[in-house]
């Protein structure tokens, strides 16, 4: 008995570890309720994300002048205009976990990104604070490419 608990422990540890499916950000995807079909988290979660040292795509949806003047540290510039099938398989892989990010809780763009890749079929969050949250809690932006 104890030697299939193990057996099945060890698979379960190994899928967790190969496929991104078990952990903080899948954790936190599962206990939001999606609005519109996309799922937004709060400051805190993401912080979550971040410290938990998974690997995750931050994606500027902003326009790339937007993103040169300053952007969270270790996103990438995809601007919302520039998301389509095409584009989105050329970055991106099924596989990554997500999370976009704009201007503030006023700025759509963060929305409509997640609704363009989450019925592309990419496991994708909203951060929905954006550039404006992430400064008044202290952080700074980073300017340039």
């Amino acid at each position: 008995m104890f030697t299939k608990i193990f057996v099945l422990a060890c698979a379960v540890t190994l899928l967790c570890a190969g496929t991104g499916l078990c952990g903080v950000y899948s954790d936190i995807a599962d206990e939001v309720e999606a609005k519109n079909g996309v799922k937004e988290i709060t400051y805190d979660q993401f912080m979550d994300i971040r410290d938990s040292g998974e690997d995750y795509k931050l994606l500027d949806v902003l326009a790339g002048e937007s993103y040169n003047e300053g952007h969270i540290e270790g996103s990438l510039s995809f601007p919302l205009d520039e998301i389509d099938e095409a584009t989105a398989a050329e970055r991106l892989s099924m596989d990554d976990n997500i999370i976009v990010y704009c201007g503030s809780f006023q700025c759509t763009a963060s929305t409509a990104a997640a609704q363009k890749l989450s019925e592309l079929g990419y496991n994708v969050l909203d951060y929905k604070g954006g550039l404006q949250e992430w400064q008044e809690k202290g952080n700074e932006l980073i300017s340039g490419m």
